[in-house]
Order: C-alpha cells, then structure tokens, then sequence
C-alpha cells in the first residue's frame, strides 16, 4: 500500500498543532500508518517538523500571493494578508515554537523571502503615511507573527471565534491597545 506523503504531513500538521508534544507514534496513529512506516518517510521528529516547516512556508507564500500585497492602500493589504494566511496559523504557531528551526546556517531560507515580503508591506505602509515610522518594518512584521501565532491559539482553545481571526489582528495591530479619544 503506498502511503500519500501529502496526507502523513496533513495529518501531522492538524495533531502537532494541536498537541505541540506529540510522540511519533501518535503521528502514525493519527495517520493510520504504522511507526515503522512513518520513519521511512521521515527518519524521526526533526525530519517530520523540517518537511512541515517546508510545507509551511509554501503556504505563507501562497497566502502572500493571494493578499496581492502590491494592491491598494497598505492597511487593506494587511487585512488580505491576514485573511489568507488563516487557515495556515495553525501549522504556523507550531513552527514559531519549534526553535530548532531558526537557529544556526541550517535556517531555511524561506523564513527570510517572507519576512522580506511582509516587512516591505509595512514599508510601503511607512512611505505612504499610513503606518507610524517609530516602529520598524521588521518589528511590526516580528509582531504580526506573533499576533498571528497567538490568534491561532486562542481560535483552536475556542477563546475567539475563527471568523473575528482577522478583524482582531489586523485592528490590534494598526491600532493598538491604547483607548484613543473620538474626535
């Protein structure tokens, strides 16, 4: 019987995401493979977590395609962004927990193409007068991840509903948690 790789990583995503400590046998079990077979797609966890970080980066550039981050104002950009990369948060909060994988010259280069990609939206947001510049590009795109991350957690342990994921990070993030007085 062969096994659909594409499935084993689906499957691993949904569980680790889940359960950040998951065993390697949970994973096969998940998969319904054995541990046997799944070491003979992946020699053991840091293989596995290197082919979902692989996986992971491909749909952020996915997601970064599709929010067409060119287009219109910087502000509604961000909203785009932060309504395709949604359904990857999940796998993407386990990946910013796994420090292995930005450490040391083994870093995957992937990590660098997005956030030059999102750093020059916050940039062009600068440029335009839409964004403060006290701030810097590579901060408020360290923060969006973070925001991202923590949006995720929150939406899987059922503490925010999935369809205010957007609104609740793009609205923290360009307005703050400072109360502003109406004019």
């Amino acid at each position: 019987m062969a096994v659909d790789r594409d499935l084993v990583l689906r499957t691993a995503a949904a569980l680790l995401t889940r359960k950040a400590t998951a065993t390697m046998d949970e994973v096969a079990k998940a998969a319904g493979i054995s541990r046997a077979t799944l070491h003979r797609h992946f020699a053991g966890r840091d293989a596995l977590v290197r082919a979902l970080e692989s996986q992971g980066i491909a749909e952020c550039e996915a997601a970064l395609v599709a929010a067409r981050l060119d287009e219109g104002s910087a502000s509604d950009a961000l909203r785009r962004l932060a309504r395709e990369i949604e359904p990857a948060t999940g796998l993407l909060s386990f990946l910013y927990s796994e420090n292995q994988l930005f450490e040391g010259e083994g870093q995957n280069e992937g990590w660098a193409r997005l956030d030059a990609r999102v750093a020059a939206l916050f940039r062009r947001g600068q440029d335009s007068g839409e964004f403060r510049i006290d701030l810097s590009p590579t901060w408020l795109t360290e923060a969006l991840y973070g925001l991202f991350a923590a949006g995720a957690w929150a939406v899987q342990d059922g503490k925010v509903a999935r369809n205010d994921f957007q609104f609740m990070i793009v609205e923290l993030l360009l307005g703050g948690a400072l109360r502003r007085e109406e004019s």
